[in-house]
Order: structure tokens, then C-alpha cells, then sequence
């Protein structure tokens, strides 16, 4: 006979728990900036740098910090919002090749579902920034856009910035010459995101959508 603790009801209760930790544990968190990027990124890859510039600057500007807690691009920005004294939030996710949350995240919380992960950055969050990274990063920044398109979160009021031009500059070209051109997508959908190099400005982008319009949040 199978065990109960490995059919689908039970993960039902399983996956209900995450829900209900992660609503509780961040629901006085405040305005919250979701940072994406590579787990590769090593501190001496500029990127990196600018990564915990922008977590500070985040931190600072009194918005809380949230990754997924990792290595690389994550740990950079809790290290900035950490070293500027603000909330530095990592949402870890459980994974066969053990991912050890980095030692600036100040509040952790770890799941089993990326599904119930991803909402709780989009839910609590008020914008993204997306730092180059891999298939993880992209997931990311689709989902968001997607929900930006079609309205669950909010077209005017989540800003969702792509951080390096270089780095995403063929990607916005093959979104122009693949998918615009084809009718697969508006050219309204190509401003959904803002494209910057800079820390300043990507915060500045945030804190004037945030001043404008208070705290977005995910349709229930």
C-alpha cells in the first residue's frame, strides 16, 4: 500500500502550508523589491558589484530587499540591503543540488514549490529588477511580464527593469524581430520593462512608480 504522506491529497496539505507560512511570514513586510539574477556570478563579475550597490541604494530608499536567498547576483543584493541596515529577504527553494542560503539574508523562508515561491515574489513585491542570469532568471522575468500583460498585476503600477543593455539587448532584438514582427505581440508589450545600467536609475524608476501609486499587489 502506498504511503499517504506521497499521494497527491497530502501534498495538497503540503502545498497549503507553504501558502500559509509565506502569507503570514510576509505579510508586514512593507514596499519590497524582488531582485533576479545568475547563482554563477562571483563578486569579482561587475554585475555582482552593482548588484549590492542596488541593494543598498533599495535598502536606503526604504524598500525591503527580496531574492531567492542563493549565491551569486542574489547574495549581492542582501548583502547590499543587509550592509545599508534594511530587510534582506531570501526566499530559498529546496532543490536536489543543495542550495545554502547566503549568510546576508536577515528573514528565510524555504519551499518545496517553485509555484508557491514564484507567487510570493510576485505578491509581495512591488517591482522586479532582473540582473542577467540563466534559465531561472528568465522564468522570472516572463512570468512577471505576463502578468503585467494581462493585467493580474497591474500594467501602471510594477515596474520590471532589465539591468545590463548588453546582456539583453539580443533578446530585445529577437522580441522586436521574432515576435512583434510576427504579430505575436504589441508594441505596447515593449514597454512593459524599462532597460537600464544604472542603480540610480532603476531605483529611481521604482520610487517614482511607488510614490505614485502605493503598493501594487497580485489579484487574489
Amino acid at each position: 500500500m502506498q504511503d499517504y504522506t506521497q499521494t497527491d491529497p497530502w501534498r495538497v496539505f503540503r502545498i497549503m502550508a507553504e501558502f500559509v507560512e509565506g502569507f503570514d511570514e510576509l505579510s508586514n513586510l512593507g514596499p519590497a523589491v524582488s531582485v533576479f539574477g545568475s547563482a554563477q556570478s562571483t563578486p569579482e563579475d561587475p554585475y555582482y558589484e552593482q548588484a549590492v550597490k542596488l541593494g543598498r541604494l533599495l535598502a536606503l530608499n526604504g524598500f525591503a530587499v527580496v531574492t531567492g536567498g542563493g549565491p551569486g547576483i542574489m547574495q549581492a543584493a542582501n548583502k547590499g540591503a543587509n550592509e545599508a541596515g534594511g530587510v534582506s529577504v531570501g526566499l530559498n527553494i529546496e532543490l536536489p543540488e543543495v542550495q545554502t542560503p547566503n549568510q546576508y539574508v536577515t528573514k528565510l523562508l524555504s519551499f518545496r514549490y517553485f509555484f508557491v515561491r514564484k507567487l510570493m515574489f510576485s505578491k509581495h513585491s512591488i517591482a522586479f529588477v532582473v540582473f542577467p542570469g540563466g534559465f531561472g532568471t528568465l522564468d522570472e522575468m516572463f512570468e512577471a511580464l505576463t502578468l503585467v500583460q494581462t493585467d493580474r498585476i497591474g500594467k501602471a503600477s510594477f515596474p520590471v527593469c532589465l539591468f545590463g543593455a548588453e546582456y539583453w539587448e539580443p533578446l530585445l532584438s529577437w522580441l522586436r524581430d521574432g515576435l512583434l514582427s510576427r504579430g505575436y505581440i504589441s508594441a505596447e508589450d515593449l514597454q512593459l520593462f524599462s532597460l537600464t545600467d544604472s542603480e540610480e536609475d532603476a531605483v529611481e524608476i521604482i520610487k517614482t512608480q511607488y510614490d505614485r501609486d502605493g503598493v501594487s499587489r497580485l489579484e487574489p
